[in-house]
């Protein structure tokens, strides 16, 4: 009991170590008799002598230092243990340094840098001893792992969805360890670690992943081919498989993808007389709902309006360049529905930082609305559609 004190008072001081070494302490590490309480109100004789064998023996180690009582400088009670050396401390008490186990980290990660460079701010925050979702840097073999299952899906890019726990049982043999992994693949795939945390279920719809599937949301007086059957829209809306949409038949005046549900069932009683197709994204759209959107869009004449409204936010963007570049393969130009600044009324309006801002004006120039971007980043806030 009383060695398992002194072990819990140096881990405590090997921390403000680490901290120190990672410039987020100022002051130099060491422990007062505030922190030094649980030592210093032992009763028994023998339990303090105990204490201070293991304080000795990491002085002997040269990793500390201490100061006994004034009054008593030889046999006296410990008043003061300062730090020498971390890594001399850590190694005495069977640990690894922060800065040991970032050049780990950094040594796992580095290979991919490249494809992820949202990586290097996971690194930089690891650095400043601070988490990201949680995930430290004795984490970073999951980060590896998060790597592999979106390598994996990308290269399928099946446009039929796939089961979470099949797909992780395959790839990782854990049946639970992509659902484990959701975080750092939420992170990875929006390439930003201040990007708000998505529900699990859009991470792994984003990878053609599922856990319980779910039916594509469509509104309008619009006539759908599909598997079996040709027909209308419900009214006010319809859910299927998108695998089972083939194609749209007979005119269809405006094509709009609306990316939150709110909105999306506003907007379907609004048009369920007009021949405007609405399709509802759930966020990031899954490869074999883009694939659907491809075909519907490849039965629109060309000139057609094709719209999209999604939230004024860093996510918000990076879903309209991937429907901007899915329309494009169908031969059709996608345009922003009501993203625009002016669009934001000053009482919703939330102020965002630079690199958000950044990130925002990137996916805009990659849907092809450059000016779009620019107005965006001057304005330097975000909304989400509901507020709209």
């Amino acid at each position: 009991m009383t060695n398992q004190i002194a072990q819990d008072l140096l881990l405590k001081l090997l921390k403000m170590g680490n901290k120190s070494e990672a410039g987020v302490r100022q002051h130099a590490p060491a422990l007062t008799a505030a922190k030094l309480k649980a030592y210093g109100s032992l009763r028994n004789w023998h339990h303090k002598h105990q204490c201070e064998e293991v304080f000795l023996a990491a002085r002997d180690a040269g990793a500390i230092s201490f100061i006994r009582d004034k009054l008593n400088p030889e046999d006296g009670l410990i008043e003061r243990i300062e730090l020498i050396d971390t890594a001399v401390l850590a190694r005495f008490l069977k640990q690894t340094t922060h800065s040991e186990t970032m050049a780990d980290a950094r040594e796992l990660l580095a290979p991919h840098l490249s494809g992820y460079d949202v990586l290097e701010e996971v690194i930089e925050k690891w650095a400043r001893m601070s988490n990201v979702r949680g995930s430290g840097p004795a984490d970073a073999s999951s980060w590896i792992e998060a790597i592999t299952v979106i390598c994996q899906c990308l290269q399928v890019q099946d446009v039929t969805l796939s089961p979470v726990r099949e797909t992780s049982a395959r790839l990782l043999r854990n049946s639970k360890r992509i659902e484990q992994l959701t975080a750092q693949l939420d992170v990875l795939l929006q390439g930003s670690i201040e990007a708000a945390a998505r529900a699990p279920a859009e991470v792994w719809q984003e990878l053609g992943l599922f856990k319980e599937e779910q039916p594509v949301l469509m509104a309008g007086n619009v006539t759908i081919v599909r598997s079996r059957v040709t027909a209308v829209l419900d009214e006010p809306y319809t859910g299927l498989p998108a695998s089972a949409v083939q194609s749209i038949s007979g005119p269809v005046e405006v094509v709009l993808t609306i990316e939150n549900l709110t909105t999306f069932h506003s907007e379907a009683k609004r048009h369920s007389n007009r021949p405007t197709l609405l399709i509802y994204t759930a966020g990031m759209p899954s490869p074999a709902w883009r694939a659907m959107y491809q075909r519907l869009l490849s039965g629109v004449a060309p000139g057609t309006p094709v719209f999209h409204w999604g939230d004024v936010d860093e996510g918000g963007f990076r879903i309209a360049s991937v429907l901007a570049k899915a329309s494009a393969a169908a031969g059709h130009s996608l345009r922003p529905h009501a993203m625009a600044p002016d669009n934001v009324p000053a009482e919703m309006r939330k102020s965002a930082s630079k690199r958000t801002l950044t990130r925002m004006k990137h996916f805009a120039e990659s849907a092809g609305w450059p000016s779009l971007g620019e107005e965006l980043f001057e304005a330097g806030f975000i909304v989400e559609q509901e507020a709209l």
